[in-house]
């Protein structure tokens, strides 16, 4: 592959937040030696993606010649620090890594990645009420960081503590309402812990923010699919047990067994479009649903 077109490649990767590591070593390597002078401003993004690339996939000695040149450039840089974190995290323990955040938040409480680098270390060695615990203090400091409210609501979603959960998606809610993914987040917690009438209302708003600008009969892709699933679910749940109560007091939606009929229709639809290759998964779904009328687009349910 030509020079131009290894660097077009990597520039990609950057701008798409691709994790492609190996291909990005493979590429990068022979970049390495004198990287600024081959790649003058280009030259320290390109260091920082090829550190992280050959961290994740071993090859620490490439690593380590990226931080070296970056410490060069830009010595007592935050941004260099939580790389030289990454890398000690990768072959030592746990603790020298905390004690290395630690040292930095303690230079600079405001270092939000230094925060939550050190949170990543205690979820990955199992601490994840103190995970928690700091993680609700960084966001006291930082509360418009809407990832990391939703990686809160994970948290304590994983401890099986929905309630908390669900209040941790309400902020990230508040933040950005428009993105349907963590309307879907908050409707799949919900449903979880068992408030059927706020998760089937929450899936219908995440699917009205997915399908905004679509028309009535376009096909359901991505968020939308999986909200029309988990309207499929509510409405099978309600039906089952029509006094299941809401602990947030969410009303019981009107017209259930045409809603059914309508989640039912749009998730077939969705499979239908995908031709020979979801012809089996519409088989699986139809299946799932139950026994239809197949003969029409629409799916009848005998109850």
């Amino acid at each position: 592959m030509s020079l131009s077109s290894a660097l077009e490649t990597l520039a990609n990767y950057r701008a798409h937040n691709t994790r492609a590591s190996q291909d990005i070593v493979d590429k990068g390597k022979p970049l390495l030696n004198n990287a600024a002078s081959k790649l003058g401003d280009d030259a320290w993004s390109f260091l920082e993606q090829l550190a992280l690339a050959a961290i994740e996939i071993g090859d620490l000695d490439v690593a380590d010649e990226c931080l070296r040149q970056l410490g060069e450039k830009f010595p007592e840089s935050p941004r260099v620090d939580i790389l030289s974190g990454i890398r000690i995290e990768a072959t030592e323990r746990p603790e020298i890594a905390l004690k290395f955040y630690d040292d930095l938040l303690e230079a600079d409480s405001s270092n939000a990645a230094a925060y939550k680098r050190r949170i990543s270390v205690l979820k990955r060695i199992g601490k994840i009420e103190q995970a928690v615990t700091e993680l609700s203090e960084y966001l006291d400091t930082f509360y418009s960081d809407v990832e990391a409210w939703v990686e809160l609501a994970e948290l304590h979603s994983s401890c099986n503590q929905y309630t908390f959960a669900l209040q941790a998606l309400s902020h990230a809610l508040l933040l950005a309402p428009q993105n349907p993914f963590y309307v879907l987040e908050f409707a799949e917690t919900a449903y979880t812990a068992n408030d059927i009438p706020l998760a089937i209302k929450m899936f219908m708003l995440a699917i009205d923010i997915a399908d905004r600008h679509d028309s009535e009969e376009s096909i359901p892709t991505g968020a939308s699919v999986r909200a029309w699933y988990g309207v499929k679910l509510c409405c099978r749940s309600l039906s089952e047990k029509p006094s299941s109560p809401s602990a947030s007091d969410t009303p019981f939606p009107k017209n259930l067994n045409l809603l059914d009929e309508l989640a039912t229709e749009r998730v077939l639809t969705a499979y239908s479009a995908a031709g020979k290759e979801g012809a089996a998964g519409r088989e699986l779904v139809l299946s799932w649903m139950g026994p239809s009328d197949r003969s029409g687009s629409r799916v009848h349910f005998v109850r």
